[in-house]
This record gives C-alpha cells, sequence and structure tokens, in this order.
C-alpha cells in the first residue's frame, strides 16, 4: 500500500522521510524474477503521484517519464531479485531486506532524483524498474533497448554513493549435457562423469591460455561451474553441468563459443544467454557532473569495474550512447544473507544525482 504521506502530485519535492518511505515500501514486496507485478504496480503507483505518467511496459517493467525537455535521459535499474527471505526492518539507521543493495536502493535513488530535478532539468527523464535482470536473458533491459538511443543513460547498480561503475563483464550462460549407452565401471571408455570434468578442465585452460598477460580481474575471463549431476537409467547414463562464463569487453564472443563446442565433442551444449562485456571511458561526457556532485557532497570520487554482469551490458553495445553505473550501496552484499543499505548514503546518492541530471 503507497503511504500516505506522499508529496502532492505536481510538487517533486519528497521529504527524506519519504524517500525511505519509498524504499522500504518497495523493499518490502517480494520480486523475485517473473514475479515482480506486485512492486511494478506500487513503483508506478509512487511515480504517478509525483509527477510522472508511468505504467507497465510490454516486458511489464515499470516504466516513468517526468520532465519534458529536448534531451532524454534514461535511469534504467532493475526491480527484481534473486530468491531469499530477509525480514526487512530499519535499524541503527541501515535498512535491511532482500534488494536493498541490489538492485531496489538505486532504484528508488532513481525516482527521487527524476522528481526533484524535473523542474530544472531541461531534459525528459526516463526511469525504468526493469523485469527479469538476475535471469538469463534480461527480458526487461532487452525490450528497453529497441528505444531509440537516449543522449545520456545511467544504470541502476550499488557503485557506492561516492562512485562510478564504468563497466561490467559480459557472460556466457551454458548447459553441458553428454548422454552415452550405459557401461560399467570397470569397462574401457571413459564414463559420462569423467568427459564431462574433462571439458570443464579444458574450459578453464583455455581461459587461461587467453588471460596470459592480462592484467587485473576485469580483462579476464572466469569460468563458474554452477551446479551439476549424472543420472542413469540402466540403459543409458547423462551427466550435465550448468556453467557461467564471465567474459570480458573486447573478446571474441563468438569464437571463445567455437571453442567450447570443439571441447565438448559429442556432449551437447544449450546457449542459454550471451551478453558482451561493456566499458565506458573516463573521459565520457556523463562522468564530469557525478565527480562534481560527489565532492559537493563531501566524498572523494571513486570509479569502479564490476567482474560481474548488469544491464549496461545489453542497452549499451546497442545505444553506445555516454553511460555509466551509480548507485548507493555495498556491491559485496549483493545477493547475501546480510543484504543491507546505509539509509545516510542512499539519501546522499539522491542528492547527488540530482544534480547531475540538471547539469546533463
Amino acid at each position: 500500500m503507497v503511504s500516505s504521506s506522499l508529496p502532492d502530485l505536481d510538487s517533486g519535492v519528497m521529504t527524506d522521510d519519504q524517500r525511505v518511505d519509498l524504499l522500504q515500501g518497495l523493499v518490502a514486496i517480494p520480486s523475485t524474477s517473473r514475479h515482480e507485478a506486485e512492486a511494478v504496480s506500487y513503483l508506478c503507483d509512487w511515480m504517478n503521484r509525483l509527477g510522472f505518467k508511468a505504467a507497465p511496459d510490454a516486458a511489464g517493467s515499470a516504466v516513468g517519464r517526468i520532465g519534458s525537455g529536448p534531451r532524454t535521459i534514461v535511469l534504467l535499474g532493475h526491480i527484481d531479485t534473486v530468491p531469499g527471505n530477509i525480514p526487512v526492518r530499519i535499524e541503527n539507521g541501515v535498512l535491511h531486506g532482500r534488494g536493498a543493495v541490489d538492485a531496489k536502493g538505486p532504484l528508488a535513488t532513481f525516482v527521487c532524483a527524476a522528481a526533484e530535478a524535473a523542474a530544472r532539468a531541461n531534459a525528459t527523464i526516463f526511469v525504468v524498474g526493469a523485469v527479469g535482470e538476475e535471469s538469463i536473458g534480461s527480458a526487461g533491459a532487452t525490450e528497453i533497448a529497441k528505444w531509440p538511443a537516449p543522449e545520456y543513460c545511467v544504470i541502476g547498480e550499488p557503485s557506492g554513493w561516492d562512485a562510478v561503475c564504468l563497466g561490467y563483464r559480459g557472460t556466457i550462460s551454458t548447459i553441458y549435457r553428454l548422454t552415452q549407452g550405459s557401461r560399467h565401471f570397470a569397462g574401457p571408455g571413459e564414463s559420462v562423469a569423467e568427459q564431462a570434468v574433462t571439458f570443464w578442465n579444458g574450459l578453464n585452460a583455455e581461459a587461461a591460455r587467453l588471460n596470459e598477460g592480462v592484467t587485473g580481474s576485469f580483462q579476464s575471463i572466469g569460468a563458474t561451474l554452477r551446479s551439476m549431476g549424472t543420472t542413469s537409467d540402466g540403459l543409458s547414463d547423462e551427466a550435465w553441468m550448468s556453467i557461467g562464463v564471465r567474459v570480458p569487453p573486447g573478446l571474441d564472443v563468438d569464437a571463445f563459443l567455437a571453442t567450447m563446442y570443439e571441447l565438448a565433442r559429442s556432449a551437447e551444449l544449450t546457449i542459454e544467454g550471451k551478453q558482451h562485456g561493456y566499458r565506458t571511458d573516463k573521459k565520457s561526457l556523463i562522468v564530469p557532473p557525478f565527480l562534481r556532485s560527489i565532492r559537493g557532497e563531501g566524498g572523494t570520487p571513486r570509479f569502479t569495474l564490476k567482474l560481474g554482469t548488469s544491464d549496461m551490458t545489453v542497452v549499451g553495445p546497442v545505444w553506445n550512447c555516454p553511460i555509466v553505473a551509480y548507485g548507493p550501496g555495498d556491491a559485496s552484499l549483493d545477493h547475501t544473507p546480510e543484504e543491507r543499505i546505509v539509509l545516510d548514503d542512499y539519501l546522499k546518492a539522491v542528492r547527488v544525482l540530482t544534480e547531475v541530471l540538471v547539469a546533463l
């Protein structure tokens, strides 16, 4: 239920308590991937009452528009979370709850800052609470990527209120599956489990070869064995593995996939998702306003590069506009049982982003 303390429709001015109400209410609504509808409705309601024109789009994402200036700014956050119930509570100025950091904190920051900046920014600002970011395919951002490229884009992810994220690695999500006739373990030949292990070792060896001479983890390839297993019905044996490969910007992903198919030999590889890595430059036109605004709040600006992926890797290569990721929160708490956000950092991020939007 929307708080009765919401400001008037046309004011756009929120108190800090109302900003906290927005975030706490959003975090309190479970919204795992493919189950975001209630949270989307809640967010659209808040945006409409703050002066946005907001509604779900074709993918089910919350999309709000405010302002009427000639420049277009897209603030692309995501509203879905990974599973895990963390009791929502505020203790000593810290909000605990699933999604507080990843990424409802940044998303609420977008709504508050856009509402505050709209009257002073000579721009049309879109706030998107995308669905499906935490699932393969990133359905919400894929739909948004069909839009014409904006002048600027900010991705809602936890960089820390005093930091700007310049890039993310891409990803390859694949299922390895090998089936062959059942055999006695004492007989000749390799079991399906042994062959699966051979593939996994070969994949890591190829990654290590390509990583030779690479400085820093961001530019490296990293493979993760998410889950694995074997089954047999007495006539056929099967081994399967779920594998995620993080890939840096600039890597020839198709060539790497071709090598994976070669290593798989007679096994079947199902590619569930593929995203190229993406990195922007410190000299991008979107960066200086962030640096000035962070300093204005008493911070020392920092730059980060993330080893995971985000919706930047979906829209960045399509739009090729000035783009960074920004949002309050400690990214090391993503997906953990300790997920929480310092509310003072959240409020600082709102003020920082408000001034960035006006400057842009």
